[in-house]
């Protein structure tokens, strides 16, 4: 039977399932549809990975912003002119359910605070820093470290600019806590943020969460 949503054809969640096992391997997709991420921050980097661990079929993502969608996100980040306006939370939640209708969504329309980030995350295992200012990202890292030691933690720095690709990587600071992006370039002056080197810090940050869920916690 043709699964149908008006006139569009939308695979069922076991011919869904199939297509990802076809191309990950059965062993590898379990892990990965048992996986739970958070994800603080749906700019340049957090809605880029959350598309990406969409696609993957990772189980639940829990997606974590106070903003809307305006006109300077569109040159880096997983929006379009439609999303204008929009809360970021609910922008991206729709566009994963066209990419995957069966992944389990949580989402959360607030700021992230010293005061409110243990409790918004302590559920999940790993969680993904991909805010925007440097002193955000200093603020959920530290509380997180100090305050949920068994949580893994995915952080982006330094991806600004048109600096080479080889400069982009992945580091393993300490235990449970990875650093993405070349550590250096930031905004300043007119260097400003751009898709390539935006998303290939995203892909360092999705593929090292990718690897965490798979068991390897080397960088």
């Amino acid at each position: 039977m043709v699964n149908l949503v008006g006139e569009r054809y939308v695979p069922t969640k076991k011919e869904l399932e199939e297509a990802l096992i076809k191309r990950h391997s059965l062993s590898v997709q379990e892990k990965i549809a048992k996986g739970r991420v958070a994800i603080a921050g749906l700019g340049g980097l957090g809605s880029n990975i959350a598309m990406m661990l969409a696609r993957l079929g990772v189980g639940e993502l829990f997606l974590v912003d106070f903003d809307q969608v305006d006109l300077s996100n569109l040159n880096r980040q997983c929006y379009g002119v439609r999303h204008l306006g929009v809360k970021k939370t609910e922008a991206l939640q729709a566009q994963i359910k066209e990419v995957n209708p069966y992944v389990q969504i949580k989402t959360k329309t607030i700021r992230v605070t010293e005061e409110n980030a243990v409790e918004l995350f302590l559920e999940y295992p790993i969680v993904c820093e991909a805010f925007d200012q440097a002193e955000n990202k200093a603020m959920l890292v530290n509380t997180i470290l100090q305050h949920c030691p068994n949580i893994k933690i995915v952080s982006g720095s330094g991806m600004g600019g048109y600096g080479s690709s080889n400069e982009i990587g992945t580091k393993k600071v300490m235990n449970n806590f990875y650093i993405c992006g070349d550590l250096v370039s930031g905004i300043e002056k007119n260097y400003g943020l751009m898709a390539p080197r935006v998303q290939l810090c995203a892909s360092h940050q999705a593929n090292m969460i990718l690897r965490l869920l798979l068991g390897i916690e080397e960088e």
